[in-house]
């Protein structure tokens, strides 16, 4: 895969934030308290954090339903892996083309589909996502004075009350007239460059295929319920993994935590979310809940390192078994294009089902 300009800019993003988490920091009191982490409680934490997996590939067959209602667990699972995989080793964050590549070549599903079932899953991640964090900071417990980026948490609260409101509100509208919205992005793309212009008309076009599964109340809800589900568990082994670092707080904390990471490993940086993740555990524990540097530090490297680990070695796995390398998962940006291509009715193909 080429090094392109997004690749470059997520890498400097990285080495910035790993700089800037690192400026007047001990590393030897960092490696102190790595060193004293409790193993046990951690690799608790791994292993729960790895289950997530699972319950994303369960959830799945739910937004994968209007395209294949009986699409396998096992596959699905693999899928799974093999786009957190890619998204760990790989510039440009090409794992979700990945996955959804992936499973196109599992399933006799198109990519395009697959695609739009994962643009869905990411906007029930930022509903629950944001719904969680609200909690965290409406509880008792949350540092009435905490402020954050120099707001007061008062004002993160009506922003984030707001952005579920859009996301919602955005989505409704999709459900309810797609086709204008395909009529104003046709007439968007009239200005704007060749490539720019199938990523807006294709991407809204995958997006609203994605959409189906919402239009089925019962799908909509049993996705929704499992994406709670899903982030409800994953803070868990944030809370064990803090606990780990002899962080002492409570699942609320987890939870504010989890937000804060999510939110911060939404910026570009290079693969593995490395920087990222690690500015964003600084800002939730050091700024926000005084939580010293040393052990938030050891904290965030030891759990994301501890993270990384499985889900890639069984990505990995997954792919060499499907026959996949690294140059494969690589190209799986302009493989989704190509099938985006042939979908529209502007190459030769088969709509980008499996082969």
């Amino acid at each position: 895969m080429k090094l392109d300009w997004k690749a470059v800019l997520g890498i400097g993003i990285s080495a910035v934030l790993i700089y800037w988490v690192l400026r007047d920091v001990e590393l030897a009191l960092v490696w102190a308290e790595i060193r004293g982490a409790r193993w046990g409680l951690l690799l608790a934490a791994v292993a729960v954090a790895t289950s997530g997996f699972l319950l994303r590939a369960l959830r799945w067959k739910l937004l994968l339903h209007p395209l294949k209602p009986d699409t396998s667990l096992g596959n699905r699972f693999a899928a799974v892996n093999i786009g957190f995989a890619a998204n760990n080793l790989l510039p440009a964050r090409v794992g979700e083309f990945a996955r959804a590549w992936a499973i196109s070549r599992l399933e006799p599903v198109t990519v395009t589909g697959a695609l739009g079932s994962l643009v869905v899953e990411r906007l029930l991640d930022a509903v629950a996502i944001f719904s969680l964090l609200a909690v965290a900071l409406l509880h008792p417990s949350f540092p009435a004075d905490a402020t954050v980026a120099g707001r007061p948490i008062g004002a993160l609260v009506g922003t984030l009350v707001v952005v579920v409101g859009i996301l919602l509100g955005g989505v409704m509208a999709l459900l309810l007239a797609p086709k204008l919205f395909l009529r104003i992005a046709d007439g968007m793309a009239r200005f704007l460059p060749d490539r720019a212009a199938r990523l807006l008309v294709d991407g809204l076009r995958s997006f609203l295929g994605g959409l189906t599964a919402l239009q089925n109340p019962r799908l909509l809800l049993g996705a929704l319920a499992w994406s709670y589900l899903f982030w409800g568990w994953n803070a868990v082994s944030f809370w064990v993994a803090m606990h780990a670092f002899g962080i002492q707080e409570g699942y609320v904390t987890a939870l504010f935590v989890q937000g804060i990471i999510a939110l911060g490993v939404a910026v570009p940086s290079a693969p593995g979310f490395f920087g990222t993740f690690h500015a964003a555990a600084v800002v939730a524990l050091v700024e926000v809940y005084g939580i010293g540097d040393s052990a938030t530090l050891a904290f965030a490297f030891g759990y994301h390192l501890g993270g990384f680990i499985p889900v890639t070695v069984l990505g990995l796995w997954y792919a060499a078994r499907m026959g996949l390398s690294m140059r494969n998962l690589g190209q799986a940006e302009e493989e989704v294009e190509v099938a985006r291509t042939y979908a529209s009715g502007e190459g030769p193909g088969d709509d980008g089902k499996r082969k």
